[in-house]
């Protein structure tokens, strides 16, 4: 076994990324505190042909060196659009057609391994606050939430990694 060369990976370019058909997801990131976390988020989406993302609140927004850090670049290939309030941004989402979804702890969260996107669905997932998680006022505005189950004594993982966790079940159970 021999690991593989970066020109050997056969990657797409930004122009190329732009063009190709993505899986029908937009990312909310609803007051994330954390640069690292924001491009942590981005690479994840880039990796997966996610749609876009939408920053919202006090999240920071490209272009931004903290965010590159981690990002490497798919800041510059992933959509993002910015809004001041993530209520505006569920507001558009509902408008185009999105099942908006918060990835929280609730009252009747629909446990992720539970979770079948309907055929043809477009989803957007809000992520919330890495202290205080997605919004009530959010909350209240979803279509639904999707919980992540979780077995030790901590109650939430990091943002950028529960990114990763939904992001790859959805992309796997909407395009295997």
């Amino acid at each position: 076994m021999r690991k593989l060369k970066n020109s050997e990976l056969n990657r797409i370019g930004i122009d190329d990324f732009k063009s190709t058909a993505k899986t029908p997801i937009v990312v909310v990131l609803d007051n994330i505190r954390s640069c690292n976390n924001i491009g942590s988020v981005f690479r994840t989406s880039d990796a997966l042909l996610i749609e876009a993302i939408y920053l919202c609140g006090y999240t920071a927004t490209p272009p931004n060196k903290e965010i590159h850090k981690t990002a490497l670049d798919a800041e510059n290939s992933v959509e993002w659009r910015y809004f001041k309030e993530t209520e505006d941004a569920i507001f558009d989402l509902t408008e185009k057609g999105y099942h908006v979804y918060a990835v929280e702890q609730v009252e009747n969260s629909i446990m992720l391994p539970d979770f079948k996107p309907k055929k043809n669905e477009k989803i957007a997932l809000v992520f919330g606050n890495e202290v205080k998680g997605v919004q009530q006022k959010v909350v209240d505005l979803c279509y639904g939430a999707i919980e992540i189950p979780q077995y030790g004594t901590k109650h939430s993982f990091n943002i950028s990694v529960s990114a990763g966790i939904v992001l790859w079940d959805l992309f796997c159970k909407m395009n295997y």
